[in-house]
């Protein structure tokens, strides 16, 4: 369950910049749902990239991060041509699975909050613990400093 309003940290969160392309609308003029999720994958990107470990360095480590879930709750449409940013920060690290959630925002009115949970697995498709230096990224991109506990980690 979403909770009512996603609190924003007050560290770790990246703001990717997007652009509503017409073919992202449908025949109401309003950006079709899934574009969403899509959004949410571009900022868990940058987000990755941004903290120094991109998608495909992970990969390198025979590491996969599989979507097992996807929540959106719609609050406001997005149009054509409007300036969006798509917050993403990390949330709720395991040893073996995570959760990245999501704020999608037009200027200050949030138009769509949610969230994505992992697995990290193999390349056989066998569960597998985060790779240390991963880790150690998402658990640094989180935590106050001095902290050693990331909520939903016990």
């Amino acid at each position: 369950m979403i909770d009512p309003l996603i609190r924003r940290p007050d560290r770790g969160v990246h703001t990717t910049p997007i652009r509503v392309r017409y073919g992202d609308t449908d025949q109401m003029g309003v950006v079709y749902y899934a574009n969403y999720l899509r959004w949410f994958e571009a900022a868990r990107g940058e987000w990755l990239r941004e903290n120094g470990l991109p998608y495909k360095e992970i990969e390198a480590t025979g590491a996969l991060f599989p979507v097992t879930e996807a929540v959106a709750r719609y609050r406001l449409p997005a149009r054509y041509d409007d300036e969006l940013g798509v917050e993403c920060w990390p949330t709720h690290v395991r040893s073996a699975s995570l959760r990245f959630e999501y704020r999608v925002l037009r200027g200050a009115d949030l138009l769509v909050e949610g969230y994505t949970g992992h697995a990290c697995i193999d390349a056989q498709g066998r569960p597998r613990r985060f790779p240390p230096k991963v880790r150690e990224l998402i658990v640094a991109g989180v935590l106050p400093s001095g902290s050693d506990l990331l909520p939903g980690s016990r």
